[in-house]
């Protein structure tokens, strides 16, 4: 199967994906669509527009920041060149996802001749550095809500499991079934051991340490704590943004920064999972409002669809504006003297 054959495979499996899951989410709106849509009409947008320029902000953040990494490659974006490639990326993204990065890169090759291999390197060190800051919120969000997320993962995992295992005495049959799943999982890990260690040191090894040297990389900076501070500024941006969401809606203007930490964990893995997090992200963020903070079901259901919704709407403005702009601003660059 050839390169293209591949890629369009992948993007209708994602689209599919998101479609599912978009269905899946209107299906949880379906019941309450009359409220959900007087909760939209009543909804104070004052706090809705400041989200979004803290969401413009961390965007120009990321876009500024961009040059930290080109800089020791020898390397530059224009700045108002980098924020039309970080808008086109996020716009991009809600195709397939990640396919942003690769076409920030295309753009800063085409506009700023910045090699697509360097400008592609500097993008995974970006992702190595969000993925330790989002661990970095995983232990902050651990201390600050422990007692919900026990009770998120009682209620999704631990009481669910308890419950299969203990109706497993009554049916031998599920037994011996799990028994020899079991079994045969210890045989085939047995079995396939020198493969996994052979793996560890092939692709998956050289993987882990490029992570290294993406990391590595940063210590060759200039201002290397600047970097690290804008990176924690941008996430925090994300937090605020989510945070001045709440306010919008009456049923969740009470809940504060800690929900705000746990509701942005969970809906970044949302992001990753589906193209822009369509479905997934306001599916993951409803479930956690209405059984670890207990917000009544309309809200619950409103503020993933009013949040997701409004960044969707603002990322397709801006990226469309970013297309027509951006070979207008560099017009010049393609005219011979």
């Amino acid at each position: 199967m050839n390169k293209s054959a591949k890629s369009a495979i992948q993007f209708f499996v994602f689209l599919a994906i998101g479609a599912l899951l978009v269905w899946l989410s209107l299906k949880q709106v379906a019941p309450h669509k009359d409220e959900v849509i007087n909760a939209f009409k009543s909804a104070d947008y004052f706090w809705v527009a400041i989200s979004l320029i803290i969401s413009m902000f961390s965007h120009f953040l990321r876009a500024y920041r961009w040059n930290y990494l080109l800089s020791p490659l020898g390397q530059k974006v224009k700045l108002v060149n980098a924020n039309c490639h970080v808008l086109i990326g996020y716009f991009a993204n809600y195709i397939p996802p990640r396919i942003g990065e690769v076409i920030r890169c295309t753009l800063a090759a085409k506009y700023d001749k910045v090699p697509f291999e360097i400008g592609f390197g500097t993008v995974i060190t970006e992702r190595i550095v969000d993925t330790f800051i989002f661990l970095f919120i995983f232990v902050i969000t651990l201390f600050v809500e422990f007692s919900n997320l026990f009770g998120l993962a009682d209620h999704y995992i631990f009481s669910p499991l308890q419950n299969k295992l203990g109706g497993l005495s009554e049916s031998p049959a599920k037994l011996i079934v799990l028994l020899t799943i079991g079994l045969i999982s210890i045989v085939a890990f047995l079995f396939f051991r020198k493969k996994l260690a052979g793996l560890l040191k092939g692709k998956l090894g050289k993987m882990l340490t490029g992570f290294a040297e993406g990391l590595g990389s940063i210590r060759k900076m200039e201002k290397p704590w600047a970097f690290v501070g804008l990176s924690l500024l941008i996430w925090a941006s994300y937090l605020f943004s989510l945070y001045f969401c709440f306010f919008a809606i009456a049923g969740t203007s009470g809940l504060g920064v800690s929900e705000a930490l746990t509701l942005l964990l969970f809906g970044t893995l949302g992001v990753i999972v589906s193209p822009g997090g369509a479905g997934i992200y306001q599916i993951i963020l409803t479930e956690i409002l209405l059984h670890t903070y207990h917000i009544e079901n309309v809200a619950a259901i409103a503020l993933p669809w009013l949040s997701w919704g409004s960044q969707f709407v603002m990322l397709v403005i801006l990226g469309v504006i970013s297309l027509i702009v951006l070979p207008i601003i560099n017009r010049n660059k393609y005219v011979v003297s």
